[in-house]
């Protein structure tokens, strides 16, 4: 659960996951919950090996809340991705996570062409688009708790 002072300041970490078959994105904010810090990639297939690694990585940087992107289709309607995601969150969940599913339309995207726009080959791209992605589903979640 996220805990607020009394200036409405978090004081724990949000985790941001962007969640893939072979690489998961994981990105963390600062304390206060307006800036994204340290993104970065698990590479694991196994959906309950991704689960344990999210929530070590959660215990050990005192995340207090888990934002998993929801791959929703572009008309809004869930297919196999978000079905993957929301079975993700049941074992998070089921291991005491506090999980919110996040609206993550295009992000992958978004994140190829700022890699492609910084000047990354297709090899640099497919390391580190997870890494970006899960920084963007961070920075619109931190976005919309700071309104």
């Amino acid at each position: 659960m996220v805990e607020y002072a009394s200036k409405g300041v978090i004081q724990l970490r949000i985790m941001a996951v962007d969640y893939g078959d072979v690489r998961t994105g994981l990105a963390v904010s600062d304390l206060t919950g307006t800036i994204a810090g340290d993104a970065w990639v698990i590479e694991e297939r196994n959906a309950r090996l991704v689960a344990a690694r999210i929530l070590a990585e959660a215990q050990s940087r005192e995340v207090s809340t888990v934002v998993l992107g929801n791959p929703k289709n572009m008309d809004g309607t869930l297919g196999p991705r978000a079905e993957k995601s929301a079975a993700l969150a049941e074992l998070l969940r089921a291991q005491g996570a506090t999980v919110v599913l996040w609206d993550e339309r295009r992000t992958t995207i978004d994140a190829h062409r700022i890699l492609f726009d910084a000047g990354k080959n297709g090899r640099q791209r497919k390391k580190n688009v997870d890494a970006v992605a899960a920084t963007l589903i961070l920075e619109g979640y931190l976005a919309s708790i700071n309104n």
